[in-house]
């Protein structure tokens, strides 16, 4: 994104503030968790008529507050979102915000009882999901996900949604946060420049070191990355990693289980990242750019592959040519592997929150219900080329080369596909992984060191007293 984010896009990211937050006063945040008003967002009767059309009672005049993290995915639809509530409630004035500096702007209204009604929680710079949660400042998105949805009032909306957007939502046991947009991770390449050279991604390890090989002779680089943010080229490793081991490699890393990290499938994944290092099939210098610089390098035909999530297309169409073809594929398979190539991470992102002491939560939690219908829910796939987590709702929908290939990715992998959340879950992990990742990529540490910086890592989250473990099944 234009400020690389989260487990939203990004669950690897989505935590980035949270330090910056304690240093700055985060615990003014934490104090404010019964601020404004005592009946202040207490219910979800807004004082209108309650019906299938209107579960939550909105006041057909009652104001609504949005604020939109204007990154990658920009707030055009958001717009086209506001303007389906404005067709319901004509008479409802809508605030519209799109920024990037969330943390700063929204906490001193957290802090004064006074906070939006709907928020894109996203971004490099955005408050703190746990503290959020841990303070009782998140409404509860259940009576959400059991209202009548949009398309069919005879199914709840829980019905409609994907099961990792389910999973997702939960935070202190309980669903409060609307992880809207369905990130598909993968190696991107253009097609156009593939087709031009006769070229096919690769499905196994050595076939990928001989298209890399040939790439290379046409003087391209095989592979581009984004050397500053070490979880891009790291995603890569886990992908090939967990498609090596199976799913309990990532089940093991996200519950904290000793010696997870040193898993033989994590260390294959190292050395294989190493393997095209030494080979010269990484850009020269890639290490040291940030994700723009990187992604515009690709763009330009300086290499082949870049890694990354679904948000590229979007992010890079101001600065991509005319006919470059932003197309998804993945990973190789590393020899003995036990999930089959045609399957990918995904995740669940974007957090779309409605707090508990917003003026017009109502109105919020109907934004969120409408932002879950196949009309909107369309309309945002549209407009950013990254599909949601709404069942169906690229259906009869013009996509994009991007949306397209990442439609036919998360299809492809099925029960295949996986998700990992222990940069999210843990934000004590998310930075410091980052630079471990990073290092790795640049070669500065071994495949060893890298199991074992990345396992001490996850054994002092485990022992440190804040941290609120979790575990997967």
């Amino acid at each position: 994104m234009t400020t690389p984010s989260n487990l939203s896009r990004r669950l690897f990211l989505q935590r980035a503030a949270v330090g910056t937050l304690l240093a700055a006063g985060g615990s003014t945040l934490a104090a404010c968790a019964s601020g404004g008003s005592e009946d202040s967002g207490s219910s979800t009767d807004g004082g209108g008529t309650k019906s299938d059309d209107n579960p939550f009672a909105v006041k057909e005049d009652a104001p609504l507050d949005v604020v939109i993290f204007k990154g990658g995915y920009g707030d055009d639809y958001a717009k086209a979102h506001e303007a389906l509530y404005s067709k319901k409630f004509p008479k409802a004035q809508i605030s519209h915000k799109g920024i990037t500096d969330i943390l700063p702007q929204l906490q001193p209204r957290f802090n004064g009882g006074n906070p939006p009604d709907v928020i894109d929680n996203s971004g490099a710079s955005l408050l703190p999901m746990s503290t959020l949660a841990s303070t009782g400042q998140l409404a509860d998105l259940t009576p959400l996900l059991d209202a009548p949805s949009i398309d069919d009032k005879n199914v709840k909306v829980r019905d409609t949604l994907e099961p990792i957007g389910l999973e997702a939502a939960m935070l202190d046991g309980k669903p409060l946060v609307l992880e809207y947009v369905l990130t598909v991770y993968a190696l991107w390449y253009n097609k156009a420049l593939f087709d031009k050279n006769g070229w096919t991604p690769a499905k196994t390890w050595a076939e990928f070191l001989t298209l890399c090989e040939e790439i290379k002779k046409a003087g391209i680089a095989p592979i581009a990355f984004q050397g500053k943010h070490g979880n891009y080229i790291g995603q890569i490793v886990l992908d090939m990693a967990v498609k090596h081991g199976g799913h309990e490699v990532i089940k093991a890393i996200d519950s904290l289980e000793p010696d997870a990290w040193k898993h033989p499938s994590i260390k294959l994944g190292a050395e294989a990242l190493l393997e095209l290092r030494g080979k010269g099939y990484f850009m020269q210098g890639t290490e040291g750019l940030d994700h723009i610089q990187a992604q515009t390098a690709w763009n330009n035909g300086k290499a082949a592959f870049i890694p990354s999530g679904s948000w590229l297309e979007n992010e890079q169409k101001k600065v991509a040519p005319a006919d470059f073809l932003t197309t998804a594929t993945y990973t190789p398979l590393l020899d003995g592997a036990k999930l089959p190539a045609e399957c990918t991470r995904i995740a669940a992102g974007e957090n779309f929150i409605v707090p508990e002491k917003a003026k017009n939560k109502p109105g919020g939690l109907e934004y969120l219900r409408i932002m879950l219908s196949k009309e909107a829910a369309g309309k945002f796939t549209e407009l950013t080329g990254s599909p949601t987590i709404v069942k169906g709702s690229t259906e009869g929908i013009k996509l994009s080369p991007g949306a397209a290939s990442s439609a036919a990715l998360i299809k492809s992998g099925g029960t295949n596909n996986w998700t990992a959340y222990f940069a999210g879950w843990y934000s004590t992990m998310d930075k410091p992984s980052r630079s471990i990742m990073a290092e790795l990529a640049a070669g500065r540490i071994t495949a060893d060191d890298f199991c074992n910086q990345m396992q001490k890592l996850a054994d002092e989250t485990a022992k440190n007293p804040s941290t609120k473990k979790q575990t997967r099944s």
